[in-house]
This record gives structure tokens, C-alpha cells and sequence, in this order.
């Protein structure tokens, strides 16, 4: 397990390894099913990668339930719908309390754009590094795939006075999250690190 990032252990420790998996495909091949053995891989690496991640794990669940979830979204190999719903109402939920008013039709499409920011910024953190691109820099891009993927149609005109606002506490709101749910994890990382 490399100690590079708050980000990149929280998905290493989540992240089941084998010892090859040209091996596995061979053995597979061999007995003709997927077989459940009762042997233990017994070497040094491997028992000092099972030691760390269980001590991320530990950190992690140190976290309430809501932001070991959005953590689990952005970084988990592991991770699910169940994952994801949690993590969108999360940052609709804080963006949306720090915008004054809001329509109920607005508030309702307000929910689209607040899943199509996470989108954009689980791609742009996943990694480890936060090192990927915005998959949708562009208003356009960003108008095309909520029509693409929900049906959500948000009007071109007045763009910045309409939802500039609103996409910006959506990303306030991943930042703030994102950085109290590795909190633990980056405090373990700091800690690992001066050992080392």
C-alpha cells in the first residue's frame, strides 16, 4: 500500500489484491469454476497491507455514517447506488441551504444539477491525486449531459444569473465534505509517515 494520499488509502484499503491475475485466470481455467480457497496468502507484503488497511478502516469508521458514505462514493472500490443516493441528497441538500430562494420547479431541477456536480468532481478526484479532468467544463457540456442522462432540460439564457450560483455551492459543498471525510484518513496518513 503506497502512503501518497488520504485518497488513495481509503481506496487501497478497500481494494481486495491477488497475487496475479493471470494466475487466478489460470487456476480458474484449470478447475473449470471459481473455487473459494481456505489458504492464506502468508507473505510479509501481504500481511503488512492487511495491517494498514485495517488501520484505515478504522479511521474511516470513526466518521458518521453520512460521510463514510460520501467518502466510500468518491473513493471505494466498493461502492454502490446506496453510496451514491446518500452522497447526492448530501450535497443538494447543502447547497441548496445556501441558496435564498428557490422555485419548486427550479429546487427540482436544482436536484439534477446537484448529481451532475458530484459527477464531475468524483471524476475529477478519483485517482488519488485529484489529478482527472472536468469531464464537463462547459455550461454546454454540463447542460448536455443532464438532458443525456436524466432527461433534465436547463435553459441556455442566463446561465450565469440562474445556476452559476447554485453549481458553485454544489462544489463548496463536495470540497467541504471531501476534506472532513479524509480528515481522519490524512491524520493517520501524517502519522504514518513521521513513523516512517
Amino acid at each position: 500500500m503506497k502512503l501518497s494520499s488520504a485518497r488513495q488509502l481509503w481506496h487501497d484499503a478497500h481494494y481486495q489484491r491477488r497475487e496475479s491475475t493471470t494466475a487466478y485466470a489460470l487456476e480458474v481455467g484449470l478447475l473449470g469454476a471459481m473455487v473459494q480457497k481456505t489458504d492464506r496468502d502468508r507473505r510479509t507484503l501481504v500481511a503488512m497491507d492487511q495491517a494498514l488497511s485495517g488501520a484505515v478502516q478504522g479511521a474511516i469508521s470513526t466518521l458518521p455514517a453520512h460521510l463514510q458514505c460520501f467518502g466510500h462514493w468518491l473513493y471505494s472500490p466498493l461502492a454502490d447506488d446506496d453510496h451514491r443516493e446518500i452522497a447526492e441528497e448530501l450535497v443538494y441538500a447543502i447547497a441548496r441551504s445556501k441558496v435564498e430562494r428557490m422555485t419548486e420547479a427550479k429546487a427540482e431541477r436544482a436536484r439534477y444539477v446537484a448529481m451532475g456536480v458530484l459527477f464531475r468532481y468524483r471524476r475529477q478526484h478519483q485517482g488519488g491525486q485529484s489529478e482527472g479532468i472536468d469531464p464537463m467544463p462547459t455550461p454546454e457540456a454540463f447542460r448536455k449531459w443532464l438532458f443525456d442522462r436524466y432527461g433534465v432540460t436547463l435553459d441556455s439564457r442566463n446561465w450565469a444569473r440562474e445556476w452559476d450560483e447554485f453549481v458553485e455551492r454544489c462544489f463548496d459543498a463536495c470540497n467541504d465534505l471531501d476534506r472532513k471525510a479524509l480528515a481522519p484518513v490524512a491524520m493517520l496518513l501524517a502519522s504514518m509517515r513521521e513513523a516512517a
